[in-house]
């Protein structure tokens, strides 16, 4: 028996191929979970691309079980900590979905801070590198990005000013959101994406606040027929920040060359793609809602000005939190708009 172990081991090296090519060759695959629909652009123009790529990148060594619309279980609420905890392997969510938990990035989804989804997502993956590098700690960051800008869809009314939001529900995505409606009149409900259809129907909401690009995966534009945006040339209302992280134990487990392969799919790079691949889905939401027949509103230069002075406490609440929290709040807030600018250059 030894001298046959002794005999196939050295035709195995005669012919080039080492014994232990099982381990050299590693394959893994990696559950994907997000609250996304599986019909929505974020997850066919987004994740189903990344996923492709990387298995594509890893000589298909690296494959991916993709589960939409929380298919293994659980809240959106719950999705960073399904990472964490390695009940799943990698999520896209929402950070803003556990109000404060990740208080250094809420600074990009201040009223009025942009209006460039991949200059932005770019920044914000530098300032998490520079400003807040334990931000996501508990996981191995994959990418950081916003979306386009945020507006209103209303199922009662044209919202032509301020003034026509006082006493409107409105729902929010995340705690700074959910502020700034509150600075401008309205009267702001918190709650996921996936909660928005149900809500309108019921009248639980009169109207909410997304991009133009989810609007048909949740229906909005069969829910509501009024839509506000602000002028493309100016700042938008909001963004919402994002975050694709993946278990840290899974990622340190993997073969040398297959973390390589997730290091080349992760960065500022991808969080930028991500973010312009999402704003770029937004002529196609927008042409659903004009389809329809519904009514479409531009805010003039005046109006956005009263928005923009109403909104304008809130970036000084968020410099105060931060500074209660031990962080310098107002050199957080210039950091996050000197990226924007530099990256959208």
């Amino acid at each position: 028996m030894k001298r046959r172990s002794l005999i196939q081991g050295a035709a195995a090296a005669a012919l080039g191929t080492p014994m232990l090519s099982g381990f050299a060759q590693q394959t893994v695959t990696l559950k994907f979970h997000t609250f996304m629909s599986p019909q929505s652009n974020v997850w066919l123009t987004m994740h189903k691309p990344w996923m492709e790529k990387v298995e594509k990148d890893s000589g298909g060594r690296i494959k991916f079980e993709g589960y939409p619309a929380m298919q293994l279980g659980g809240t959106p609420v719950q999705l960073y900590d399904q990472a964490r905890d390695g009940v799943v392997d990698i999520v896209w969510t929402l950070p803003g979905n556990t109000a404060g938990r990740f208080p250094r990035i809420e600074v990009f989804e201040l009223p009025f801070m942009m209006n460039n989804a991949e200059a932005t997502s770019k920044a914000y993956w530098e300032y998490v590198q520079t400003q807040a590098p334990d931000e996501f700690k508990d996981t191995q960051v994959i990418a950081l990005h916003v979306h386009g800008p945020g507006m209103f869809h209303s199922a009662s009314k044209q919202i032509r000013s301020a003034a026509d939001l006082r006493g409107m529900k409105v729902r929010g995505p995340t705690r700074q959101v959910t502020r700034m409606l509150g600075s401008v009149g309205a009267t702001p409900v918190g709650m996921p994406l996936p909660q928005i259809p149900d809500a309108l129907s019921k009248g639980t909401i009169e109207a909410c606040v997304i991009p133009w690009e989810v609007v048909p995966s949740v229906k909005v534009h069969e829910l509501t027929k009024f839509h506000s945006e602000f002028a493309a040339t100016g700042p938008a209302l909001y963004t919402t920040t994002f975050v694709m992280a993946m278990n840290k134990a899974k990622y340190e487990g993997l073969a040398p060359d297959l973390k390589k392969v997730i290091d080349a799919n992760s960065g500022m790079a991808t969080s930028g793609w991500l973010g312009k691949t999402q704003q770029g889905n937004d002529p196609n939401g927008r042409k659903a809602a004009v389809d329809r027949g519904n009514t479409l509103y531009t805010f003039t230069p005046e109006q956005t000005a009263e928005f923009v002075k109403l909104s304008g406490p809130i970036d000084d609440d968020w410099v105060a939190d931060m500074d209660k929290r031990g962080f310098k709040g107002k050199a957080l807030l210039e950091s996050a708009k000197a990226l924007i600018a530099k990256h959208k250059s």
